[in-house]
């Protein structure tokens, strides 16, 4: 197999991440060394810190000022300061440029180590309690030799930090009556806490019902449950649609639709495939798994409608 092409084969269920570090300084003024993660496929370059301008109007404090990459203006953004974290300064500080969502922002991180290739099995979906710390910044956690990596929530900073993005401006570009999905089921993944609770708000503002799930895996268990529940019945009147972020912890979104596929109950599901960055080679992938629709974060405000239409194709309702 092409090894360009693993990445997209779903039943590797695999990723690449970037390894990076904030050197910080501890509650106890020692110095303390986080270790950090995110997705190969978000990061656009790595480039020495640059010499920032003007801070933009209604800024967040984490965001340290603007500065020209070859003719686009980027806001730079102090990630220690978003996890509340105090830095060590250095002369060797790292900038990572990376887009989510159709938004190219840079954070500035202490160094970055290594690219590794992962499956997601092996990334474990954070504990409530770590959950609380980070300010629910983190969405998964993986152990490196003797090290812990932090996968980071980076749409949820971005959104924070974005005008028009604000879950608030989202979820009213979606406003529908209240009774628009009324006796409509619809189970939504994502290892987001920020986008899980976007989606679930716009759907159940419509009058579907929603049920919650944070990895693949969770949400395999919660409908193989629904199947047992069923008895041989319809499983529409348990569940109606299944939309599924494509990366997560433990069991990503593209084999949780293979799996969902090879169900003979479980196959009849509609299901939708969400990501904030969707590419050809994505879609082309979703396309060969059979997936009913793909959405990207920019294509939110039709998410009800789509959702809508495609229950009613399915099973009439």
């Amino acid at each position: 197999m092409d090894q360009d092409n693993i990445l997209l084969d779903a039943a590797s269920n695999e990723l690449e991440i970037i390894e990076f570090y904030i050197d910080e300084i501890g509650e106890s003024g020692e110095p303390y060394r986080g270790y950090y993660g995110m997705n190969v496929a978000k990061v656009l370059e790595i480039i020495r810190r640059p010499a920032v301008t003007g801070v933009p109007s209604n800024h967040h404090s984490a965001v340290l000022g603007t500065f020209n990459l070859r003719g686009r203006v980027l806001p730079l953004v102090d990630l220690a300061m978003w996890l509340g974290k105090t830095r060590v300064e250095s002369d060797s500080l790292k900038v990572i440029v990376s887009e989510f969502s159709g938004v190219v922002t840079a954070f500035l991180v202490s160094g970055v180590n290594h690219i590794h290739r992962l499956t997601w099995s092996r990334i474990e979906a954070p504990e409530q309690y770590l959950q609380s710390f980070s300010n629910h910044s983190i969405t998964g956690v993986v152990r490196i030799d003797e090290r812990i990596l932090f996968i980071l929530d980076m749409e949820q900073m971005i959104a924070a930090m974005t005008p028009g993005q604000e879950p608030e401006e989202i979820e009213k570009q979606n406003e529908l009556p209240d009774d628009y999905g009324q006796g409509c089921r619809v189970l939504v993944v994502d290892d987001s806490m920020a986008i899980r609770k976007l989606i679930s708000n716009i759907l159940a503002k419509a009058g579907f019902e929603v049920m919650n799930a944070s990895t693949g895996l969770e949400a395999f268990d919660i409908l193989q449950k629904i199947k047992r529940d069923a008895e041989g019945g319809a499983i529409s009147d348990y569940v109606d649609l299944v939309i599924s972020d494509i990366e997560m912890p433990q069991m990503d979104g593209h084999t949780l639709l293979k799996k969902v596929r090879e169900d003979p109950i479980l196959s009849k599901l509609p299901m939708v495939l969400f990501s904030s960055h969707i590419t050809e080679a994505l879609r082309k992938k979703g396309m060969e798994l059979k997936a009913d629709d793909q959405i990207s974060k920019p294509d939110l405000p039709t998410l009800t409608k789509r959702v809508r239409a495609l229950i009613a194709e399915r099973w009439g309702k």
